[in-house]
């Protein structure tokens, strides 16, 4: 008996003493609050990409919380949001029942190493250029190639930093944009990660599997360059190919912003997106220019934007409803972080 009590002794004392050594950083929580007015030229809501889609009224973008904490090697992220630019775009389900409440983010993180690590839950995608909180764009309407890309994956995934300047991820994942899977772990992703000189980081990445519809791959490729203080360059380009020839997507879009003064920003997207044909239908093709400002004081930022869509298909409607190549809309959001 005293042996045994003095082992657990033991035990219990290794482990009060690694928990002390273990460096715990504080609770981090930050967030953002996002509101906006657009006008549509058409006087109707008009562009199909996500959010803000209101014609002429003062309405939410959403209400996001994010709680981060690291203890040791382990860490974790949980993000919420309420309101309507945080709702999935996915096939309704559990964990899209119509509410304005949505998680995005909910995941934990184990660092094996300085250089291995592996990250299991919800977790935002890693494709793509834009993301859902409006923090995270330079523009406040989204693009087509973000509108049909996924939003979030559920899954694990492992990450292996090779230097600074590249990295590496693999990982197996849910459907696209669903907390838990309706066709089980039913996809193969990984995203590659080089940064040649300072200030230009590249991603490429690949998605097979699940998508809300069937199945299919994408190859992404992601990237920035911090070309000057005043001038960056930002570039997404993607191809998704349905299985069985089932359609898909091919996308290009140009991001260039140049920063006129140390609180305004100006920026383009210029972008080219092609829906394929699929079997007897033929596909249809998007473009569009959107040109978007950012004057910040402290943490807010005003968004002023002019976007013009274009599509010789004519999915667009004018001012009587009839068929239009063209759709134009004005908007104004402001974006708060914190």
């Amino acid at each position: 008996m005293k042996k045994f009590l003095t082992a657990i002794f033991s035990v219990a004392s290794t482990t009060c003493a690694l928990a002390q050594e273990a460096p715990t950083s504080p609770l981090e929580f930050s967030g953002s609050v996002d509101t906006y007015y657009k006008y549509d030229f058409a006087k109707k809501s008009n562009i199909p990409t996500s959010f803000a889609s209101d014609h002429n009224s003062v309405s939410l973008g959403m209400l996001d919380l994010v709680l981060k904490k690291k203890t040791g090697k382990a860490s974790f992220v949980g993000e919420i949001s309420f309101g309507p630019r945080g709702q999935t775009q996915s096939i309704p389900d559990a964990a899209n029942d119509g509410s304005s409440f949505h998680i995005q983010n909910l995941y934990v993180n184990y660092d094996f190493s300085d250089k291995f690590s592996m990250t299991a839950g919800y977790m935002g995608t890693f494709i793509g250029y834009e993301v859902i909180s409006p923090v995270g764009n330079f523009n406040y309407s989204t693009s087509y190639l973000f509108t049909n890309g996924p939003f979030q994956n559920a899954g694990i995934k492992a990450t292996y930093k090779f230097s600074d300047k590249v990295s590496l991820m693999a990982g197996l994942f849910n459907d696209w944009n669903l907390y838990s899977a309706t066709r089980g772990v039913s996809s193969i992703g990984g995203q590659l990660m080089v940064s040649p000189v300072e200030g230009w980081t590249a991603y490429l990445n690949v998605l097979s599997g699940a998508d809300p519809t069937g199945y299919g791959t994408i190859e992404d490729l992601t990237t920035s360059y911090q070309i000057t203080k005043a001038f960056k360059l930002g570039l997404n380009a993607a191809n998704y190919d349905k299985a069985d020839d089932a359609g898909g997507y091919a996308g290009v879009a140009l991001y260039p912003q140049v920063a006129v003064a140390d609180a305004v920003t100006l920026g383009l997207r210029g972008e080219y997106f092609k829906i394929k044909d699929v079997g007897t239908t033929q596909g249809t093709s998007y473009t569009g220019l959107t040109f978007t400002a950012n004057i910040k004081s402290g943490g807010l930022t005003f968004i002023p934007e002019v976007r013009l869509d274009h599509n010789g298909d004519k999915p667009f409607a004018n001012k009587t409803g009839g068929a239009a190549p063209n759709a134009g809309q004005f908007s104004l959001a402001a974006v708060y972080a914190f």
